[in-house]
Protein backbone atom coordinates (compact mmCIF):
# COMPACT_ATOMS: atom_id res chain seq x y z
CA UNK A 1 0.00 0.00 0.00
CA UNK A 2 2.89 2.42 0.45
CA UNK A 3 3.87 4.89 3.08
CA UNK A 4 1.53 7.43 4.63
CA UNK A 5 2.01 10.91 3.27
CA UNK A 6 4.78 12.85 4.95
CA UNK A 7 3.70 15.48 7.43
CA UNK A 8 4.16 18.92 6.01
CA UNK A 9 7.06 20.73 7.58
CA UNK A 10 6.18 24.00 9.21
CA UNK A 11 8.15 26.97 8.04
CA UNK A 12 10.52 28.51 10.55
CA UNK A 13 8.60 31.04 12.60
CA UNK A 14 9.79 34.60 12.16
CA UNK A 15 10.02 35.99 15.67
CA UNK A 16 11.04 39.45 14.52
CA UNK A 17 12.62 41.52 17.27
CA UNK A 18 11.62 39.07 20.04
CA UNK A 19 14.86 37.04 20.23
CA UNK A 20 16.78 40.27 20.87
CA UNK A 21 14.61 41.23 23.85
CA UNK A 22 16.02 40.21 27.21
CA UNK A 23 12.56 39.90 28.77
CA UNK A 24 11.34 37.61 25.99
CA UNK A 25 14.36 35.30 26.20
CA UNK A 26 14.16 35.24 30.01
CA UNK A 27 10.47 34.33 29.89
CA UNK A 28 11.09 31.47 27.43
CA UNK A 29 13.93 30.20 29.61
CA UNK A 30 11.75 30.47 32.73
CA UNK A 31 8.97 28.51 31.03
CA UNK A 32 11.38 25.72 30.09
CA UNK A 33 12.94 25.65 33.56
CA UNK A 34 9.56 25.58 35.32
CA UNK A 35 8.33 22.80 33.01
CA UNK A 36 11.41 20.72 33.86
CA UNK A 37 10.91 21.43 37.58
CA UNK A 38 7.28 20.29 37.38
CA UNK A 39 8.22 17.15 35.43
CA UNK A 40 10.96 16.33 37.96
CA UNK A 41 8.52 16.50 40.86
CA UNK A 42 5.71 14.74 38.98
CA UNK A 43 8.03 11.85 38.08
CA UNK A 44 9.03 11.57 41.74
CA UNK A 45 5.38 11.55 42.83
CA UNK A 46 5.74 14.87 44.62
CA UNK A 47 3.89 18.13 44.19
CA UNK A 48 5.69 21.42 44.70
CA UNK A 49 6.22 24.65 42.78
CA UNK A 50 9.53 26.51 42.53
CA UNK A 51 8.04 29.27 44.69
CA UNK A 52 6.95 26.81 47.37
CA UNK A 53 10.42 25.29 47.40
CA UNK A 54 11.99 28.71 47.89
CA UNK A 55 9.54 29.48 50.67
CA UNK A 56 10.33 26.23 52.48
CA UNK A 57 14.07 26.88 52.21
CA UNK A 58 13.69 30.40 53.63
CA UNK A 59 11.55 29.18 56.53
CA UNK A 60 13.95 26.31 57.26
CA UNK A 61 16.95 28.63 57.29
CA UNK A 62 15.19 31.39 59.26
CA UNK A 63 13.01 29.73 61.89
CA UNK A 64 10.63 32.22 63.43
CA UNK A 65 10.56 34.33 60.29
CA UNK A 66 7.44 36.51 60.15
CA UNK A 67 4.97 36.27 57.29
CA UNK A 68 5.70 39.89 56.41
CA UNK A 69 9.47 39.33 56.25
CA UNK A 70 8.91 36.19 54.17
CA UNK A 71 6.66 38.05 51.72
CA UNK A 72 9.34 40.75 51.32
CA UNK A 73 12.07 38.12 50.80
CA UNK A 74 9.98 36.39 48.12
CA UNK A 75 8.98 39.66 46.47
CA UNK A 76 5.25 38.98 46.81
CA UNK A 77 2.49 40.68 48.74
CA UNK A 78 1.01 39.22 51.90
CA UNK A 79 -2.34 38.45 50.25
CA UNK A 80 -0.53 36.20 47.75
CA UNK A 81 1.54 34.55 50.48
CA UNK A 82 -1.31 33.55 52.81
CA UNK A 83 -2.95 30.95 50.49
CA UNK A 84 0.47 29.38 49.83
CA UNK A 85 1.11 29.12 53.57
CA UNK A 86 -2.38 27.67 54.03
CA UNK A 87 -1.63 24.93 51.46
CA UNK A 88 1.75 24.06 52.96
CA UNK A 89 0.31 24.06 56.47
CA UNK A 90 -2.57 21.80 55.34
CA UNK A 91 0.05 19.41 53.96
CA UNK A 92 1.74 19.37 57.37
CA UNK A 93 4.96 20.97 56.12
CA UNK A 94 4.96 24.15 58.20
CA UNK A 95 3.32 25.78 61.18
CA UNK A 96 2.40 29.34 62.07
CA UNK A 97 2.64 30.32 65.71
CA UNK A 98 2.18 33.63 67.44
CA UNK A 99 5.52 35.40 67.57
CA UNK A 100 6.98 35.39 71.08
CA UNK A 101 8.23 38.95 70.53
CA UNK A 102 5.22 40.43 68.70
CA UNK A 103 1.79 38.95 69.31
CA UNK A 104 0.44 40.63 66.17
CA UNK A 105 2.61 38.51 63.86
CA UNK A 106 3.10 34.84 63.12
CA UNK A 107 6.44 33.08 63.41
CA UNK A 108 6.93 30.39 60.78
CA UNK A 109 8.69 27.06 61.19
CA UNK A 110 8.87 23.75 59.37
CA UNK A 111 7.31 20.73 61.03
CA UNK A 112 9.38 17.56 61.44
CA UNK A 113 7.56 16.29 58.31
CA UNK A 114 8.47 19.52 56.57
CA UNK A 115 12.14 19.09 57.48
CA UNK A 116 12.10 15.55 56.10
CA UNK A 117 10.25 16.59 52.94
CA UNK A 118 12.66 19.48 52.35
CA UNK A 119 15.61 17.07 52.34
CA UNK A 120 13.85 15.02 49.64
CA UNK A 121 12.78 18.13 47.71
CA UNK A 122 16.33 19.51 47.80
CA UNK A 123 17.64 16.32 46.20
CA UNK A 124 15.04 16.61 43.44
CA UNK A 125 15.90 20.27 42.88
CA UNK A 126 19.63 19.51 42.71
CA UNK A 127 18.96 16.87 40.01
CA UNK A 128 16.77 19.38 38.15
CA UNK A 129 19.51 22.04 38.42
CA UNK A 130 22.15 19.65 37.07
CA UNK A 131 19.92 18.89 34.10
CA UNK A 132 19.02 22.48 33.20
CA UNK A 133 22.62 23.62 33.62
CA UNK A 134 24.18 20.66 31.87
CA UNK A 135 25.35 22.75 28.91
CA UNK A 136 27.08 25.29 31.15
CA UNK A 137 30.39 25.03 32.94
CA UNK A 138 30.54 25.85 36.65
CA UNK A 139 32.10 29.21 35.78
CA UNK A 140 29.38 29.93 33.20
CA UNK A 141 26.70 29.08 35.73
CA UNK A 142 28.21 31.51 38.26
CA UNK A 143 28.49 34.19 35.56
CA UNK A 144 24.90 33.68 34.44
CA UNK A 145 23.61 33.93 38.01
CA UNK A 146 25.59 37.14 38.50
CA UNK A 147 24.27 38.61 35.27
CA UNK A 148 20.68 37.68 36.13
CA UNK A 149 21.09 39.37 39.52
CA UNK A 150 22.19 42.51 37.66
CA UNK A 151 19.08 42.29 35.46
CA UNK A 152 16.86 41.79 38.50
CA UNK A 153 18.35 44.74 40.35
CA UNK A 154 17.97 46.92 37.24
CA UNK A 155 14.34 45.97 36.70
CA UNK A 156 12.78 48.00 39.48
CA UNK A 157 9.08 48.48 39.16
CA UNK A 158 7.67 51.93 39.73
Amino acid sequence: MGRPPAKPTSPKLDRGVLPTLLGYVLRRAQSAVFADFAATFQTAGAALTPGEFGLLVLVARNTGLSQMALARALGIDRSTLVPILDRLQARGLLVRRRSPTDGRTHALALTPSGDKALVRFTGLVRAHERRIGSRLSTAETRTLIGLLEKVRSGARSL
